[in-house]
């Protein structure tokens, strides 16, 4: 019995709950009307932290944090609009939402992303399309720039796979150097050889030879009488020689008897 009154008591406080009334939502909109954004802020809160999965209290609050200048907030609440959001016009207006605090940090790609999706849930919304066409033009005309740590991990990526192909060049080939040397040195030789055989074809040729030594003072009548003087010499020592070779061999009779 005690189990069944506990169970009765505790459906009742669940029908009571639900049947509870959100006024927090409503003078959260009387103030957003008036302008009183700091005070729809709370109320919106309110309705957020009593009633959770409610889209309409997120889509509300983030509203009022937007015209309060304040858009990284307003976009934290765009986005648990979306995700607690049941139909694709929640949804709609919770992308286009995101997509005016992208465009106020001039973030304009996320901006340009954020419209497409609010113009998939609604095609036909014209001031999104208008948007998305804005955000566009301002991305064209104001690019992103460059990632300069991610260009510096590039260029340090790009020397370390440089380093790494010469480490496997000269894994690839260990005796290059040996092969360099023998190179050079059959170069040396086939150059020595070809000097060595130039020596030659100038030896032949009468070039690259010194310079003989010039005859003396004497003159040519004078070099002229030495050279008959020694021929004459020879000469008649020719002579005595013959006549020495005659004495000592006489002749043979012509016949033997």
């Amino acid at each position: 019995m005690k189990k069944y009154i506990a169970f009765c008591l505790i459906l009742i406080s669940f029908v009571v709950k639900s049947q509870e009334k959100d006024k927090f939502l409503p003078n959260g909109n009387e103030k957003f009307a008036d302008k009183n954004y700091v005070d729809a802020e709370a109320d919106y809160r309110l309705s957020q932290a009593k009633f959770k999965k409610k889209s309409i209290s997120s889509y509300n609050l983030g509203t009022t944090i937007y015209k309060q200048n304040q858009a990284a907030e307003a976009k934290y609440q765009f986005e648990k609009a979306i995700k607690d959001a049941k139909t694709k016009s929640e949804k709609h207006q919770a992308y286009h939402n995101i997509g005016n605090c992208m465009m106020k940090e001039k973030d304009y790609s996320n901006a340009v992303e954020a419209y497409k999706n609010a113009l998939r849930n609604d095609p036909s919304d014209e001031e999104s399309r208008y948007n998305y066409a804005l955000a566009k033009k301002m991305l064209k005309d104001n690019p992103p720039p460059k990632d300069k740590n991610k260009d510096k991990n590039k260029d340090k990526n790009k020397d370390k796979d440089n380093k790494n192909k010469d480490k496997k060049d000269d894994k690839k080939d260990p005796n290059k150097d040996k092969k360099d040397d023998k190179k050079d040195k059959g170069d040396k030789k086939d150059k020595d050889k070809k000097d060595g055989n130039d020596k030659k074809d100038k030896q032949d040729k009468g070039e690259g030879e010194k310079p003989q030594p010039k005859p003396s003072g004497a003159s040519k009548q004078r070099i002229d009488n030495l050279l008959d003087a020694v021929n004459n010499e020879e000469k008649k020592v020719q002579e005595k020689v013959n006549a020495q070779k005659v004495q000592a061999n006489p002749k043979k009779p012509e016949k033997d008897w």
